[in-house]
Parts: C-alpha cells; structure tokens; sequence
C-alpha cells in the first residue's frame, strides 16, 4: 500500500508537481502527472442520488483528444489511480455528472473529484482535488437545533442523575468522546456490541460505552441542553485510527486522524455516521455540535503527527476533518462541526516553530485549504482561557501579561478579555461561511480558578460570561467545570463551581444567576469586585 506524501503542500501553499508513470484512467494505458494545483475551478455537490461536478476556466484546457475527463480519488491518493467516470469536451465551462453510490461499497461521499486532460499522452490534472460541498443533501435527519442559551458547563458525569445541572439552569454542555473507546465488541451480556452497516461494511461498537453515552447525552437532550461532542483520537486498541506518521512511539494525550490509509478512512467515516446517526434525537439524546480534536493548534501536546510544516500539517487535519464533516452532516443536516484552537493568537515565538502554531495562522491556512478543495460550512471553537491559567482576575495582572493581551489583530493572546480580536477576525469576507454569514464561534472551554480567592473567580466569570452575552458571534460559552479535580488543584487550577466533595463555591449562585432576571446584584458585587463603576468600561460588545 502506499502512504501518501505529506508534504505535498509547501510553505507558499502550492502543490508539487510530479511526473509518476503509473496506468489507468479512462481505459488505457496512458501515464499520469499529479496535480499541480492550477487550471480549472472546480466543484462537486450532490444532486438528487448523483454527484455534479463543474469546472471552469477562463479557457479551454490544451487537450489531446478534445476531451476533458472526471476521476473520483480516494482521500488518501496524491495521483490518478482509477478509471475515469465521465467525459466532456475540452472547453473553459465542462459539467460532469457521475453516480453517488451513497452507502455503498462505491460511495462517493468521501472522494476528491479531480478534472484531467490528456496532454502529450499523460494525463494531467488540472485541479487539485475537489470534494462534496454539501453532504446534507442526503441527510436522514433535520431534527432542529437547540437554541437555550450561551452559558455552558463542562458537566460532570457523576451529578447526571441529580438537580444540579437543572439548579444552575445549564444551557450548553460539551462532552469528549475518545474514539478507540467506542469501537469494537463488548462481552457485556447487558449491552452486546452494537453492529453498524456502512458503505457495504459491517462495524461493531461497544454496547457498554455506547449506553454510557446514550444515558449522558439523553439525560442532557432531555433538560433541553445544547450539547456539544467533542472527538478525540487516543490511543487505544485500534492503532488504524491514528495516521501512520503519528505512530512514531511518541506519547501525547491524542494523535492525528489517519486519513492516509484505508482502513483508517473506513474507520472513521463508518464512525463518523455511526455517531451522527444515533444521536440525531433517535431515543439515544441528540448532539448538535461535533469538535474534531482538541486545541489542534498545539501540534506536538494534542494532535500529534511527525509533520512540522504548518501547510502540510494542516492538510493532514482539514483531510480528516472532511471526513467527519461529511461524515455527519450526511446523517444530521443542522448539526455544526467545529476545528478546535487555543488561546494563544498571534505570539510568533521562535520556539514554538514546528511544534505548535499561532491560531491566527492556523485558521488562515486552514481556511485557504478548504477553500482550495470545497468550501464548507466549517466552525470555530477556541479556548480562551485567562493568561496565566493560575490567575483569574485579569485586572490585575502586570504589564508582562497586559503586554500580551491586546485589543488589536497583532494580540499574543486571545482571552475574553479580547474576545474581539478573535470574532473581528472571523468577519473577514474571506472568512465567511458559504451563506456569506460570520461563521459559528464557540468558546467550548473557560477557566476561572478560585485561587485568588472564590470572590475574584466569580467575578471573572461574570465578566467572561457577559463579554460572550455581548458579543453577536459567540453561540456558546462553555464553562470549565462543574467540579474541582484533585490533579488540577494541584496545578493551581480549581475551576470548579463546586469543590471536590461536591460543595457549592461562591461562584455557583453567580452562575445560577447570571441570565435570569435576578442577575443584577451579582453583576453589581461583581462590579465592585472589579473595582469598575460600569460594564461599559471592560466590556467590548460586537
């Protein structure tokens, strides 16, 4: 089998061209040369049970033959390998049209469509691949969405059968799900292994795990709380989810997805519709928002893979990120899939080269790649934690800290106390959703420890909480946590609304309260806490 080559993408974000003599395509043996990543605009969409693929140029393609030809590629191919689906004329306009095979052993849901023509007897491409824009179009459920509120929690799975989540009136929950632990069979007589039929394939999931799961995300759907998953790769019994250059010994909470092999691919699309599907309000609870991976900014900590090129590396991630995208879209038509970035924004320190990337950059790259291939209706979940961690009370951090937290596009940092540069950044034209809308930000993880004292974490969260409320293109604001963990305390991170043994802090009324009408005292102490007179002075409402 062969792996495919990473670094096809260089620095400047171009493909590279390679002579391969390899045969095939439209049933003969002519040779191919791998995509060079100019010629013709190309997009794929499905359309009824097919799949339309148009291309253009601003003129006709040179062409031996007069034809131009259409091949559906898997994900993990850098070249033509396959027979060629249709042909058309060489001009500047062509329209291809080729069956869609959904849940099929010849589906094209996943393939990257690519436009060729003949030239001095190879075949040559002249896009760089194209893939499915709108999978929703065969979804089997538009179950709509749940819109509560912002204010979120990271629950925990303990309390799930008490009042506390309904008590602090939870509008938004996330919850992880590392997925080697879903897969394969369970000899629990209670909850036999759950068999999936995907794409002429039977897979088998845990029963037990995913009973687990139903029971959490349906007492959640249940409380009428918008809940987001988050996926996440870690390494389990089922080595061909993790990408073959992620498999170097190296130790890291979460590896990259394989999207290099195909029993990687079929892994994860298999698992993708699985958990679209059952959670799709089904009986099992219904999940709006998917999160592919954690802070993926963060290369080497929590995404692993042996690629330091920020293009190239990023390739790697949007690839499996198409995968899941079309994965559940194509089961849930309203649900949002999210990339996930951290705090740190535009701190371009030396050190950090190859290892970890600025966010700024990333969702450039990331965006441009996606665009390259397809644009889709991509969001943003971000973490923006306070600087440091240990510290919640940002107003009165030094000027080392403030230095770094700005209110302009060159900040190092991105907390909610600049929540802005972040959303600002978003409305860029270029970075606009499909629909030409600002495209859904979610802060799915916010801090706050009590280590300054229990008065100043429940006045940053008031703070944080009412700069989410302000702000126009934050969908949730998604608190960390419900209850201290004994390892992060140790860290200087008591994040909890309650205490280890499950006691109410200070900051739990100010959560409870903060979106009814009896927020105003809070909001006051917390203001006096602050040293303000009135929000107008740290909020920065968009």
């Amino acid at each position: 089998m062969r792996f495919k080559r990473t670094m096809r993408i260089l620095a400047a974000g171009v493909l590279t061209a390679c002579v391969l003599a390899l045969t095939g395509g439209a049933g003969n043996n002519a040779a191919v040369v791998e995509a060079a990543g100019s010629g013709m605009n190309v997009l794929a969409s499905i359309s009824g049970k097919d799949v339309t693929v148009t291309a253009s140029a601003t003129s006709a393609p040179a062409s031996d033959d007069g034809m131009l030809y259409l091949f559906a590629e898997p994900i993990w191919s850098d070249t033509i390998s396959t027979n060629a689906l249709a042909s058309a004329p060489a001009a500047g306009n062509a329209t291809f049209t080729t069956p869609l095979n959904a849940n099929s052993a010849d589906s094209r849901l996943y393939s990257k469509f690519i436009v060729a023509a003949l030239q001095g007897g190879q075949y040559v491409p002249l896009n760089p691949g194209a893939y499915i824009v709108n999978p929703e179009a065969i979804a089997d459920h538009t179950t709509a969405r749940t819109n509560a509120g912002k204010k979120g929690l990271l629950v925990d799975p303990a309390k799930l059968s008490g009042n506390e989540m309904v008590d602090l009136g939870v509008k938004q929950a996330i919850y992880n799900i590392p997925l080697s632990n879903i897969i394969g069979p369970t000899t629990h007589a209670s909850y036999p292994t759950v068999n999936y039929n995907y794409n002429g394939k039977t897979y088998q999931f845990n029963g037990l795990v995913v009973a687990e799961y139903d029971n959490i995300f349906k007492t959640m759907s249940d409380r009428g709380i918008c809940i987001t998953a988050a996926i996440l790769n870690n390494m389990g019994n089922y080595p061909q989810l993790i990408h073959p250059l992620s498999r170097d010994g190296s130790a890291c909470p979460y590896y990259a997805f394989n999207n290099a092999e195909p029993e990687g691919v079929d892994y994860i699309t298999a698992a993708a519709s699985f958990l679209a599907e059952r959670y799709s309000n089904q009986g099992h609870g219904k999940v709006d928002n998917w999160v592919i991976g954690n802070e993926v900014t963060a290369r080497v900590e929590w995404n692993y893979i042996n690629v330091s090129d920020l293009n190239a590396y990023v390739n790697e991630y949007a690839e499996s990120y198409r995968l899941f995208y079309n994965g559940i879209k194509s089961r849930n038509a309203n649900a949002n899939v999210y990339i996930c970035i951290d705090q740190q924004w535009d701190r371009n320190r030396a050190a950090d080269a190859g290892k970890k990337y600025d966010s700024k950059d990333l969702i450039d790259a990331f965006n441009a790649n996606i665009a390259t291939g397809g644009n889709i209706d991509w969001g943003l979940a971000c973490h923006p934690m306070p600087l440091p961690l240990t510290w919640a009370p940002y107003w009165t951090t030094g000027a080392y800290y403030k230095n770094l937290v700005k209110h302009n596009v060159n900040s190092a940092y991105v907390t909610m106390e600049n929540i802005e540069v972040l959303t600002d950044y978003m409305c860029r034209p270029e970075l606009l959703a499909p629909n030409g809308q600002v495209r859904s930000i979610i802060a799915t993880e916010v801090g706050y420890t009590d280590s300054q004292g229990q008065d100043m974490q429940a006045a940053a969260f008031v703070h944080g909480y009412l700069q989410a409320e302000n702000n126009q293109h934050i969908d949730a604001f998604i608190l960390s946590r419900e209850t201290d963990v004994a390892a992060e305390i140790g860290q200087g991170l008591a994040f909890g609304v309650t205490n280890v043994d499950g006691s109410p802090k200070l900051i739990y009324d100010y959560y409870k309260y903060i979106d009814t009408p009896n927020a105003g005292p809070y909001m006051d102490q917390a203001k006096a806490m602050m040293g303000i007179s009135d929000w107008s002075q740290v909020l920065t409402a968009r």
